[in-house]
């Protein structure tokens, strides 16, 4: 019961940061870990993607009518990044991951640095015209993205944030709830491969879930309340953490 409640703890927490910079995994799967050392990564992540599938739903449920979700993009992006997802999550086995942390590192690093040095990057929304380049440029961007999720993904939310704003001209709060509905193909595309395979924990999953929405609900309000600035700050924030754990698992012996 303890461990449970612990987990709940963290699920509403992983929940809140989700919905406004990403990066829930983050938070829960280190938790799952510690909690269940005894469970396969596959399982880990399961249990992870179910309970973020619906804190992600409920954010993006909160941005609707109340942020403008640019549907021309975000649609094609979301069912792209659906199918590669799928694909990632399917050859998750055959590329080792040891491989994949120097490359993420070193492109959220690059993120970083870019993002603190343009002050004005995602502060202000710019219209754009949208046509096909502009639609390509989405499908591709949602592939890649959701390969990587289901691949192995750590920092998904926070890179679809950077290039929506670095490609499309969003403002971080539209990037973020443009984020969301990407985030929920991703999700939903490697339940399809986790459920059926057995991986998903549900009297553990399920109750954070629900702990999972509820932070979600907090840190939409919060997002929709606070605006841009406070994004763009705590979205640092997390890239830096998101930097720290990934130099930790590398340094870490075999």
């Amino acid at each position: 019961m303890l461990h449970l409640t612990i987990l709940c703890a963290f699920a509403y927490c992983a929940g809140m940061i989700d919905a406004v910079v990403g990066g829930g995994g983050l938070i829960q799967i280190p938790a799952l870990i510690n909690v269940l050392p005894g469970a396969q990564n596959a399982t880990i992540f399961g249990t992870n993607k179910f309970a973020a599938v619906w804190g992600t739903s409920v954010a993006a449920r909160n941005y609707v009518g109340k942020v403008a979700i640019p549907w021309k993009l975000v649609l094609p992006s979301a069912l792209s990044a659906f199918a590669m997802s799928f694909l990632g999550a399917a050859t998750v086995s055959s590329i080792p991951q040891g491989l994949l942390r120097p490359v993420v590192l070193f492109l959220v690093v690059v993120m970083a640095i870019y993002i603190f040095r343009k002050k004005d990057f995602g502060a202000i929304q710019r219209p754009m015209t949208i046509g096909t380049r502009e639609r390509v440029l989405a499908v591709l961007i949602g592939g890649g993205i959701g390969f990587y999720d289901g691949l192995f993904g750590p920092g998904t939310g926070s890179f679809l944030i950077f290039l929506f704003i670095r490609y499309f001209a969003f403002d971080f709060l539209q990037a973020s709830a443009s984020a969301k509905f990407v985030n929920i193909a991703t999700n939903i595309a490697a339940l399809l491969f986790f459920v059926p395979t057995g991986q998903v924990l549900y009297e553990i999953a399920i109750p954070m879930a629900i702990f999972n929405m509820l932070g979600a609900y907090t840190g939409t309000r919060v997002a929709m309340k606070r605006g841009t600035p406070f994004i763009r700050a705590l979205f640092l924030f997390l890239l830096v953490i998101l930097i720290l754990k990934l130099a930790y698992d590398m340094m870490k012996p075999a």
